[in-house]
């Protein structure tokens, strides 16, 4: 046995069994590692019958129809009333859905094969970690190494530096990037939308008896960026209970994988972050789940799947087939009877490294909160690929208000060439059609207040606590 340092019992060394890191002997490890395997095989079973492939044939569909109709029994009165096939025209009529499903199905000679995509390993990037296991990168063609990130600012300069052909972000960070915010101006995209929901505000067991924010003056956050919705969200949800999160608490950039620690040592009093840090503070004992972020804004973006967009110029049949890819991924992370054996799947080692139960109360919402309850949320995180313009204009108010971007912002021109909508422009000019924007500019109701998309400085201006001029 080996002496190392364990993050989550920061004060004390630890003697462990495994190589890896974890606590466990070399034949759980090795047992582990075997469940993984058979998981993965039973998904690539599952991916190659043809329920799925009209399951993933249909998930552009269902994805734009659930976007648009956000609350299923208004969703299913709407199908009913009309048939799927009506719904589908008067949504083309808005959307790109041909280009999004000929993006999905066509293929092209690939100008590149071997590719290196550097990910977080928080669940967040579900698609693109399982989509390597499961052989869907393969299948395109591609043979991809995904590598293991120790940051987001890593993250942003390996991709600066076009060591990574393609990455895991988070969803504001393109935005950020292509701004210059924080580092040289590169034009970045958003090719899909990782996951939606998947965060939490998790405080330490010291605070169970203190859940009113009103009372958190003085509070020492983490964040694990500044360019998040972590970061966004939090601060969101403190000023709309009075606190001005530049003066009356502090917010600490710290890596998801240290936040377990950090509350543990007392250095911080709660953290914003992914999953499935959250639910290992419960897991550990050292802290509760305050409030998930699919209350303050249900269906709202986290992470993103992304690339240059000179990446995407000089080899658009390779950024389709990364893109056939990763939606095969989503479609399949969607189905709730997929979501224990993803999380066998992406438990190990060279992926997230976390203990199997904890990947398994996140990804299928039915967890232990730290406060004694079990509770039973089934869209605690979610895989929607689309990446609506409207998120993207919302990040950028919120960049202004807090200070990230002076001056005058011109949001819709920014929103859509960041985001791409799967490069619609592009592939609906192939197939003669024109872009109409419509829907990607829907409205969204973040903490009871609506966000409108097409009155982004109206909205702005409508907050009392915000960064001074």
């Amino acid at each position: 046995m080996s002496e190392f340092f364990d993050p989550y019992n920061a004060d004390k060394p630890l003697m462990l069994k495994c190589s890896c890191g974890r606590d466990h002997s070399v034949a759980e490890h090795q047992a582990e590692e075997a469940a993984a395997a058979q998981a993965a095989a039973t998904l690539r079973e599952r991916s190659e019958t043809s329920e799925f492939e009209a399951y993933s044939n249909a998930f552009v569909e269902a994805t734009l129809v659930k976007s648009l109709f956000p609350h299923e029994p208004v969703r299913r009165a709407f199908l009913k009333a009309v048939g799927r096939r009506t719904a589908m025209a008067a949504i083309a009529s808005v959307l790109p859905v041909a280009s999004l499903q000929a993006m999905a199905q066509e293929k092209g000679a690939l100008e590149k094969t071997k590719l290196k995509v550097g990910f977080i390993p928080i669940t967040c990037a579900t698609p693109l970690i399982m989509a390597h296991p499961l052989g869907f990168y393969s299948k395109q063609g591609l043979d991809v190494e995904v590598t293991k990130t120790a940051g987001w600012a890593l993250v942003r300069d390996k991709m600066i530096n076009k060591e990574y052909d393609a990455s895991h972000f988070l969803s504001p960070m393109p935005l950020a990037i292509s701004l210059g915010l924080g580092s040289n101006a590169v034009p970045m995209n958003v090719a899909t939308v990782q996951n939606i929901n998947g965060q939490a505000i998790t405080l330490s067991l010291k605070h169970k008896d203190n859940r009113d924010p009103k009372n958190w003056k003085g509070f020492k956050f983490g964040i694990p960026f500044e360019y998040s919705m972590h970061n966004f969200l939090l601060r969101y949800y403190l000023a709309e209970n009075g606190l001005n999160p530049d003066t009356d608490v502090q917010l600490r950039v710290i890596p998801p994988a240290e936040m377990v620690a950090n509350l543990r040592a007392g250095n911080i009093d709660g953290f914003l972050g992914p999953d499935p840090f959250n639910q290992r503070a419960v897991f550990d004992e050292v802290g509760f789940i305050h409030v998930l972020t699919k209350d303050l804004w249900n269906g709202h973006p986290c992470c993103a799947f992304g690339t240059s967009t000179e990446f995407i110029r000089q080899n658009p049949n390779t950024f389709a087939a990364l893109y056939r890819a990763v939606l095969n991924a989503a479609a399949m992370a969607r189905q709730p009877k997929n979501r224990e054996l993803i999380a066998k799947v992406i438990a190990p080692t060279q992926y997230l490294n976390q203990p199997e139960a904890v990947l398994t109360q996140v990804l299928t919402g039915r967890f232990a909160d730290g406060l004694g309850k079990i509770q039973n949320v089934p869209e605690r995180a979610d895989f929607d690929p689309m990446p609506w313009q409207s998120m993207a204009v919302w990040m950028l108010t919120q960049m202004q208000r807090w200070g990230y971007i002076k001056g005058e912002v011109d949001y819709k021109q920014i929103a859509e060439r960041v985001f791409l909508i799967t490069d619609a422009r592009k592939h609906m000019k192939e197939l003669g059609q024109d872009f109409k924007a419509g829907p990607a500019y829907e409205k969204h109701t973040i903490m009871g207040k609506v966000f409108d998309p097409a009155r982004p400085a109206e909205y702005l201006n409508s907050f009392s606590i915000r960064k001074a001029a």
